[in-house]
Order: C-alpha cells, then structure tokens, then sequence
C-alpha cells in the first residue's frame, strides 16, 4: 500500500506541478537569487516573476541549498503526521467509544477534498496563517542559513496541493512512511520550481487559469478519492481503515 500512496504522491507533485510554478515559482526565484523580499504569490492580472540577476554560481548553490532544506522540511512534517494518525489509529482500536473518531476524521479528508474540487481554492484562514508564518521567517533569510531555514519552513506555507499530499502522507501507516511520501511528493514538484524561468515563458499565457482551477481541483480530486476509499473500509470491513495493516 505504501507504494501505492508514493506514486500518488509523485502524481500530485508532477501533475500539479504547474500549480506550484502559478504559486511559488516567484517567491522561490527571488529567494534562490538572493533577494530578502520575496514577491507574493501570483494573483490575476499582476506581473509578480521577476528573475534578480546574480552569478550563477551562487544561484546554483543556493537553490540546492533552498531545496534541500524543502524535502528535509517536507520529510519532517509527513513523518509526524503519519506517526500522529498512527497513534491516534492505535488509540481507537484499544477503545470501541472511540473508533468513530477515526471515521470522521475519513470523513474530514473526504470533505477538504470536496472544497478543494469544487471551489478550486483553500479558505482564507489558510492564506492568512501562511502570511503570519512567512512574515516570521523572511527576516531570517539572510543569516547564515537562512536560505536553508527558509526552504524547511516551505512546508508551513498555505498550499492545497501541499495539505492533500500531508493528509496522503498520514495515512501512509508510519513516521518513516510518511517522511518518505512527502519526500517524493517535494522531489515532482521541485522540477518545476528549478525550472521556473523557462517554465512561466513557456505558460505564461495560461499561468493564471493554471493557478485559479486545475491544480487545486487535482489535489481535491486526489483527497476525495482517498477519503472515499477510507470511509468504505471502515463501513465495509467494520475495522481500522489503516490501509491493510
């Protein structure tokens, strides 16, 4: 089942990788040529890409080093989702008052997943958290490190493509499980972040529509079926639905 949730995972970061050039190719560029500010993310109708220029020496290094502080950071957060829905899955098995619990959680993922498919955006308490957290973060950028620090916080940024893979990668069965989906997950995306330049030439008449529908509705779509088939082993087979296990 693991292998499962991994192509799944690869398929959210690929497919839904030009959602996250509409989203975070911008601010990723600025960061990986040195800049402290950033651009926001991508609304309708503003010009915000703009590619600094620096040696390409040091861009190379620093979006090795921004990426890798994004796979460290996205490893770390599956991994204590899937150890914490692993413990939860344990708790409910020991006690039949509880097992509802799980099932509504099922039920909570089927339910994101219908808002991400059929409004094609998160709420806005979602983007506000994100904003606090990046307003957190970028005076830290230009430490030493901080293009590190910067990328490992990636994974705190508001992004439905990015929540749907944590919720796959919780139900993964384990901590190592779900370090190594996210992972995945942050490597299919990453081709499109490196790419970014060459990327939004080549989309740019369409980077908006990108943003508003596709990619949010792929990562709903993905939720929905996972949440579908979750609630169905937990109906049918009257057991925890921890994939097999």
């Amino acid at each position: 089942m693991l292998a499962t949730l991994a192509w799944t995972a690869l398929v959210m970061g690929l497919v839904g990788g030009p959602h996250c050039l509409a989203m975070c190719a911008a601010p990723c560029g600025a960061l990986t040529a040195g800049s402290a500010s950033p651009p926001q993310p991508l609304v309708p109708g503003a010009q915000a890409i703009q590619w600094l220029p620096q040696s390409r020496g040091a861009v190379a290094s620093r979006t090795v080093a921004f990426h890798v502080g994004r796979l460290l950071g996205y490893s770390a957060v599956g991994g204590l989702a899937a150890f914490a829905m692993e413990q939860l899955a344990w708790v409910t098995q020991q006690s039949a008052a509880l097992r509802p619990v799980w099932t509504l959680l099922h039920a909570a993922v089927l339910a994101w997943g219908l808002l991400l498919l059929v409004q094609a955006r998160q709420p806005a308490w979602v983007d506000e958290a994100g904003r606090a957290i990046w307003r957190k973060v970028k005076p830290a950028v230009n430490a030493p490190g901080g293009i590190w620090m910067a990328g490992a916080a990636w994974s705190l940024m508001p992004c439905g493509l990015l929540y749907s893979a944590l919720m796959v990668a919780a139900l993964s069965g384990g901590a190592l499980e779900g370090a190594l989906t996210m992972a995945i997950f942050g490597a299919g995306s990453a081709a499109w972040l490196v790419a970014g330049p060459w990327a939004w030439r080549l989309l740019r008449a369409r980077i908006n529509l990108l943003r508003d529908s596709w990619g949010t509705r792929l990562a709903g779509l993905l939720l929905v079926c996972m949440g579908a088939w979750a609630l169905w082993m937990d109906v049918m087979h009257q057991q925890q639905a921890f994939w097999c296990r």
